[in-house]
């Protein structure tokens, strides 16, 4: 008798100025769970107390690839914001080890999202602002597993690998 093989796990990464959400999730069920918000601000330590903790975030969930939240300005085209994560990415692949697949997806309204998946919540204004950007992550890993299918392969469905330009421009994200 075989034993199935476990589904891929992913995490996406939200980079923030202050905060930075994470989500994590797999391919093979398509469900996707807010994880967590490092409170750790991306100019701290230039940068090396938010690394540390990515990694060890990365290296304790057991992701086997990483979705990067990717701030794209009109028509799709990567402005300066989306040019420093990319620069903060290259930074952190070195942490890892074994150094998973890196995937850029469009974040464009996935904090609007998120908020409004919070709206009616009951929640204070404070609760959603601990939430907002983990829940924000959930949403562009939700869409970017929505945009590869039930394929493995990203990079066959048009999405960003680490070197891609932009896709096209899809709907807008969903409240999850």
């Amino acid at each position: 008798m075989t034993w199935p093989t476990a589904p891929k796990r992913y995490i996406c990464i939200d980079l923030g100025d202050k905060r930075t959400g994470l989500a994590v999730g797999d391919a093979a069920t398509n469900i996707v769970s807010p994880l967590k918000v490092l409170e750790v601000p991306i100019n701290h330590d230039r940068g090396e107390a938010l690394l540390s903790a990515l990694a060890e975030a990365i290296a304790a969930h057991g992701a086997a690839e990483v979705v990067v939240g990717l701030p794209l300005i009109k028509h799709d085209q990567e402005g300066p914001r989306a040019k420093m994560v990319r620069a903060f990415i290259d930074r952190l692949r070195p942490r890892l080890t074994p150094q998973p697949p890196f995937h850029f997806h469009d974040e464009t309204l996935s904090t609007a999202a998120a908020d409004w998946s919070m709206s009616r919540s009951g929640m204070t204004r404070g609760e959603k602002k601990l939430r907002r950007d983990a829940l924000a992550a959930a949403v562009i890993l939700r869409d970017f597993l929505a945009s590869i299918g039930s394929s493995t392969s990203h990079e066959e469905h048009g999405g960003i690998s680490a070197t891609d330009s932009p896709p096209a421009k899809s709907a807008p994200p969903s409240p999850i």
